[in-house]
């Protein structure tokens, strides 16, 4: 977590995925794949083009895909437009025989941070599972109103952690 002015700032996850790069792409961009670990995502799915997204967090709301350069780097841009706008950005790197995802968010309320830290850390321990198993991570599913209970438990977990971390 890291402040980028008195009122924004950014959060970094990262992890080492079994699988190759090819494959972790994939589980990055399609939708049915998406589904399985973070957001159910419908609309114009190239880059320029905008999608809606439902998050295993309750999060919803439009993302533009900014760029697309397969398979490596994704960046798209949350609520464009708005108060709100926010930049997430994924890069993935062949790591021996796995793969690299460094997934890093910006623009997020500067307060708030630990809330991200811990959510973006709990999406990505979510998509260990559901690669591990080739299936969805969450079973009983979400909607806008009520989070993926596996991912909202683990998020419960990790937030007191990242509110004892201190923004740098």
């Amino acid at each position: 977590m890291r402040a980028l002015d008195e009122t924004r700032g950014m959060v970094r996850v990262e992890d080492v995925y079994d699988t190759h790069i090819d494959d972790l792409w994939k589980a990055c961009t399609t939708p049915e794949r998406l589904a399985r670990w973070v957001a159910e995502v419908s609309g114009d799915l190239r880059e320029g083009g905008t999608v809606q997204a439902v998050m295993t967090s309750t999060w919803n709301g439009p993302l533009r895909i900014e760029l697309c350069d397969a398979p490596h780097h994704l960046l798209l841009t949350s609520e464009p437009g708005t108060d709100d706008e926010s930049q997430i950005e994924a890069w993935l790197t062949a790591e021996g025989a796995g793969t690299r995802l460094v997934v890093e968010e910006r623009g997020l309320p500067v307060n708030s941070l630990h809330f991200y830290g811990a959510g973006w850390q709990a999406h990505l321990q979510d998509l260990g599972r559901s690669l591990a198993s080739d299936g969805s991570a969450h079973l009983g599913g979400w909607s806008e109103r009520t989070p993926a209970s596996a991912w909202h438990e683990r998020w419960t977990e990790l937030t007191p952690a990242y509110e004892q971390t201190p923004v740098g």
